[in-house]
């Protein structure tokens, strides 16, 4: 069929579907350079049409921007310069499948940005001015290379230059190169996402960020790679943008059917949702059933709120666990990244504050120029992130994280760049004690390698401690053998032919690690609570927090009392209430939701944020590491050194004498060792010998 039919074709099609929007193109052009037209309305317009749209993407697409041109306005203008964008096509291809087969195909891809360069004029048509005969010769720059005239045009002339470039006369686009690279999320583990450059002209250019999760249609090209020794063999594939979509993808791209939807609802009205749901974390691991339920309101989360000042009060519920080696702790963070629609898993020794947060890279898409990328707390926005190891984090990079907690927010002030990019995600870390185990007779703070300002901004921190105890080791034993012996028929029936093993037998064995509710279901779940569920708190529930809250603040009104919590408790609290509420899928957080977040608040309080010596709840334990009991015995200590240092030359306090003088003061000899030694750690005592102490 002839070009100009197309030509027809596609004026019949706009006129028919898009006379509105052609309308308002008139009026808003040039500022608006462009019409979106649907897929969809193409196909059911001619079917032959379409089809031949996505084989000859070259052909068509100009085919229908000269269309657009020709026809006419009531309006006295002319659109010279006007671009049809196509949206909704079917033919989106994972990035990992690209195959030479879809070489100048019209497809549609779908990923994320990695790194956005600047937005540059491109030349698409050079004027060059003769030196000799000052004649203008324009020449169209198609390709990669700029192209200069081989001789002059003037016949009279007819030399080869010299030329000069005329820029007034020449034709610019705004242009800019993208490198998007597949969703973390649609990867399987141990993948390395693959990535691909995409060439972005006029009105798209400009506005695409890093961490954005985009759907570009267009045409796929190929560019030759030049070695040293010449040209190769083989082509780079670049994606010329037709059209790109913005998806905030958050719980919103796992569809739900209909089925599935009546399927949640059933759940959600089950008196046992809250057991179920628990149950269906980490089946594998035995036990920690507080820990499962405070996972589980993690992955429901509260509701982040917009105030009208502009601020944002997250939602996200941060999680800290710390504990003995060997207690599954990164097992749980694991399965919580497969379970979040949107999971990172990092760990923290091999991870640094630019890989957490956004690194600034020498950008090899086209100039050099430093970009973007985006790195694991960015990519994790909307969805959760799993640290490991936490303790094992250098402190510069612990810090990158204050911001990404509280504000959810990263700024970026790198090699001239100074960004701000989103990390709505909820954090879930583990940790290790500093010195391997728990020492049970230390504050617990203490133990713990991590700034107190960092460990204020996690909701919860469960504290798993490794105690021999017959019963309940007997039955985690039980339990991790059934589910050995479970794997093993499961490998022996798939990998031995002789196996007389049935699949029966497998899945009686298989019952004991099972999900309440399966995966993919569970997933769903979630994202429909994410999605449609928003719940207030009703007027108990908000009384019994309050009360909740001012009980724990009464007791540190005297003047010696340590302060129990702050207002960052409270907030947690209404987060655990909301997110207690969703898991019903219900609109109203009531008093029964409040009474679970203060529970389990209360239990993670009595774990780590009590004073070992008084037993008394002190927030100073969780957020300066010392207790106000323990701040005040190193002040009678430093006053016991102080005066018997000065009953001796120069200042040295015997020891003996100084844990004497403590006896008198109520502190016992075990106690005042330890405090002599934590003084010593911080640098406040020196030790001449074995035997003397002297305050610095």
């Amino acid at each position: 069929m002839a070009d100009g039919k197309w030509d027809e074709k596609f004026k019949a099609f706009l006129k028919k579907y898009y006379w509105e929007d052609i309308l308002h193109l008139g009026n808003e052009y040039p500022d608006q350079r462009s019409i979106a037209v649907d897929f969809s309305d193409l196909e059911i317009f001619d079917r032959e049409l379409a089809d031949e749209l996505l084989e000859h993407p070259d052909e068509l697409i100009p085919s229908a921007e000269n269309a657009l041109r020709q026809i006419d306005l009531p309006i006295d203008k002319t659109l010279d310069d006007v671009h049809v964008q196509f949206t909704s096509i079917p033919n989106k291809i994972s990035i990992r499948e690209l195959r030479s087969k879809h070489l100048l195909k019209f497809i549609a891809i779908e990923g994320m940005v990695r790194k956005a360069t600047e937005v540059r004029p491109k030349i698409t048509d050079a004027a060059f001015f003769c030196m000799r005969c000052e004649h203008v010769t324009n020449l169209p720059q198609e390709g990669q290379k700029f192209v200069e005239p081989k001789f002059c045009e003037n016949e009279t002339c007819g030399k080869a230059g010299p030329f000069k470039i005329l820029i007034n006369q020449s034709t610019f686009l705004d242009s800019q190169k993208l490198q998007v690279q597949e969703s973390p999320e649609n990867l399987k583990g141990g993948k390395q996402p693959q990535s691909l450059d995409i060439d972005v002209d006029d009105e798209l250019a400009g506005n695409a960020t890093p961490g954005a999760r985009v759907i570009i249609n267009g045409v796929l090209r190929s560019h030759q790679r030049t070695l040293r020794e010449g040209k190769s063999t083989t082509y780079d594939l670049v994606l010329h943008a037709n059209f790109i979509e913005y998806i905030d993808t958050e719980f919103d791209e796992l569809e739900i059917s209909p089925e599935e939807e009546d399927e949640i609802l059933k759940l959600s009205r089950d008196p046992e949702i809250y057991n179920n749901i628990f149950k269906s974390i980490a089946p594998s691991i035995y036990g920690y059933e507080g820990i499962k339920e405070a996972l589980a309101l993690q992955l429901f989360s509260g509701v982040a709120k917009h105030l009208p000042d502009g601020s944002r009060v997250r939602g996200d519920i941060h999680i800290l666990l710390v504990g003995d080696p060997g207690i599954a702790k990164s097992q749980m963070l694991r399965y919580m990244v497969k379970l979040a629609p949107r999971g990172v898993f990092a760990s923290g020794k091999s991870a640094s504050s630019s890989g957490l947060t956004a690194a600034a890279v020498k950008d090899d898409l086209g100039d050099g120029r430093w970009t973007l990328e985006a790195g694991a707390l960015v990519m994790a926005d909307m969805g959760v992130a799993a640290i490991d190891e936490m303790d094992k984090m250098r402190t510069e990079d612990k810090s990158a994280l204050h911001e990404a907690m509280e504000q959810q927010t990263i700024s970026v002030a790198k090699a001239g760049i100074i960004a701000t990019l989103k990390s709505r995600c909820a954090l879930l870390g583990a940790a290790n004690p500093k010195y391997g185990r728990f020492d049970r007779y230390e504050g617990i703070a203490q133990q713990i390698n991590m700034a107190p300002a960092l460990m204020s901004r996690f909701d919860l921190i469960f504290v798993l401690l490794d105690t021999p105890d017959e019963e309940k080791d007997m039955k985690i034993a039980q339990h991790i053998l059934k589910a050995h012996r479970a794997g093993e028929m499961s490998e022996q029936r798939i990998h031995l032919q002789t196996s007389k093993i049935t699949q029966e037998d497998v899945d009686s064995h298989m019952e004991v690690i099972l999900p309440e509710i399966e995966p993919g279901i569970m997933r769903k779940y979630v994202a429909y609570a994410r999605k449609n569920v928003f719940p207030i708190l009703e007027e108990d529930a908000y009384k019994h927090l309050i009360d909740f809250y001012m009980g724990l603040r009464k007791m540190g009104e005297g003047k010696d009392a340590p302060v129990p919590v702050t207002a960052r408790q409270l907030e947690a609290l209404v987060r655990l209430s909301e997110g207690n509420a969703r898991i019903r899928l219900s609109n109203v957080a009531t008093i029964n939701d409040a009474r679970r977040a203060t529970q389990i608040v209360h239990s993670c309080l009595k774990q780590v944020g009590v004073d070992p010596d008084t037993g008394a709840f002190d927030v100073d334990v969780l957020t300066t590491g010392t207790s106000k009991s323990q701040r005040d015995k190193i002040k009678i200590m430093k006053s016991i050194i102080r005066r018997v240092g000065e009953r001796h030359s120069g200042g040295k306090a015997p020891l003996e004498e100084v844990y004497l003088e403590a006896e008198a003061e109520q502190i016992d000899r075990g106690h005042a060792e330890e405090l002599v030694a934590k003084m010593g750690r911080t640098g406040d005592l020196l030790k001449p010998d074995n035997n003397h102490v002297r305050l610095v």
